[in-house]
């Protein structure tokens, strides 16, 4: 069994572009926590100290992608480097654990989305809830 030295070289684009969303999402999630603990400090409404732990949860996951995504693309450059050694074996398998990675990475952003959706049809539920109300 052989691997090229440009197969690891092809998770550089994905894994980038995946690291950028990561950190956009911590940004924002970031952005939204410091303005919910200053509401938070002015009413002291335990509806959104629930919110705050919610978000926490959230940063958590995103640090563990991250964690994972750079670690995967880490492990993807020591394969190749490797692979440019020529120990083949060693490349191998270092390649087959940088996609293990890069698969607890994606497994962890499915988890935090579904947590975010989770969120938001909590928020829409009062809405429909009062439109129901309403009628």
């Amino acid at each position: 069994m052989t691997l090229q030295i440009e197969t690891p070289a092809l998770l550089f684009g994905a894994t980038s572009l995946i690291l950028l969303a990561y950190t956009n999402r911590f940004l924002t999630i970031a952005t939204i926590v410091r303005g919910l603990k200053k509401t938070y400090n002015e009413k002291q409404n335990n509806v959104i100290l629930l919110e705050i732990k919610n978000l926490n949860l959230r940063l958590t996951l995103i640090r563990y992608m991250q964690m994972a995504g750079v670690l995967s693309l880490f492990l993807s450059v020591f394969a190749m480097l490797l692979l440019f050694l020529e120990l083949q074996m060693a490349g191998i398998y270092l390649f087959g654990l940088s996609l293990f990675t890069l698969l607890v990475s994606l497994g962890l952003s499915f988890w935090e989305i579904s947590i975010s959706v989770n969120a938001l049809r909590l928020h829409l539920s009062d809405l429909v809830d009062n439109k129901v109300k309403e009628k």
